[in-house]
């Protein structure tokens, strides 16, 4: 099969196929990805871009979706970045990635184990039970999370981060300040747990808050800007406060 369409059939932004190992009589191939175009990293652990401080240069061995009845895996190549908050080196985050597969074959994994049991499906894929009940668990919570009832967007709010583990184990909490109340929270801390808060309370919503408490970490300084801006754009004004300012 050329190269250009096994691109095409993966499907992934910015990356395309460059090599193809594995026999016709194996039940496996892998497929060697490189970026198209050399984008700044993405930090895990803030969400932050981090454009000036790749640390180190790898690959990950990630599996996808079977095809032509062969199992396929994805050598990606993969950036370890050093969070400009906190120094901690991380790998950079990709939202196409589950783990050590790709996001549809988790749900695949998931849709699998709605019907059968997890050793069947892990019979199916070629997995593990251990493996299949993580991806499963994984799963349940994102979903969780989605069928939860609206949180009611506040006037006032504060968001912090506090550490719950050792190793850099954090939970964003946001407060409404007229309640004094925490209204939502979410495991990790950064730009990409803020937007999550503000994804979950649409646009309509989020143009109902007039102001934003915040230290200075500067993951969550640029999710309430980007938040400002789509504000501004809806012709609508507010104030963010931040410890910076007092």
């Amino acid at each position: 099969m050329h190269l250009d369409t096994i691109t095409k059939l993966l499907d992934i932004p910015n990356y395309r196929a460059v090599e193809v190992t594995g026999r016709e009589y194996e039940e496996i191939f892998v497929v060697t990805l490189e970026r198209e175009k050399d984008i700044p990293p993405v930090c895990s652990g803030c969400g932050m871009v981090h454009g000036r401080s790749v640390h180190s240069r790898g690959t990950m061995l990630i599996e996808d979706m079977r095809m032509s009845g062969k199992r396929v895996f994805l050598l990606v190549p993969k950036r370890k970045v050093q969070c400009s908050e906190d120094g901690t080196i991380r790998v950079e985050e990709l939202p196409w990635l589950c783990g050590r597969f790709t996001a549809r074959f988790a749900e695949q994994v998931y849709r699998l184990t709605s019907i059968t049991t997890n050793q069947e499906a892990g019979w199916f894929l070629g997995l593990d039970d251990e493996t299949v009940y993580r991806i499963d668990k994984r799963k349940l919570e994102e979903l969780a999370l989605e069928k939860l009832d609206p949180v009611p967007a506040p006037k006032h709010m504060s968001v912090d981060e506090v550490a719950w583990q050792k190793w850099h184990k954090y939970v964003t909490n946001v407060v409404d300040v007229a309640q004094r109340k925490v209204i939502w929270n979410h495991q990790g801390r950064g730009k990409v747990n803020l937007d999550k808060f503000f994804r979950s309370l649409g646009k309509a919503n989020c143009a109902k808050i007039k102001a934003v408490a915040s230290d200075g970490a500067r993951g969550y300084l640029s999710s309430i800007k980007l938040l400002n801006n789509m504000r501004k754009m809806l012709s609508s004004c507010w104030t963010i406060f931040t410890s910076r300012s007092t």
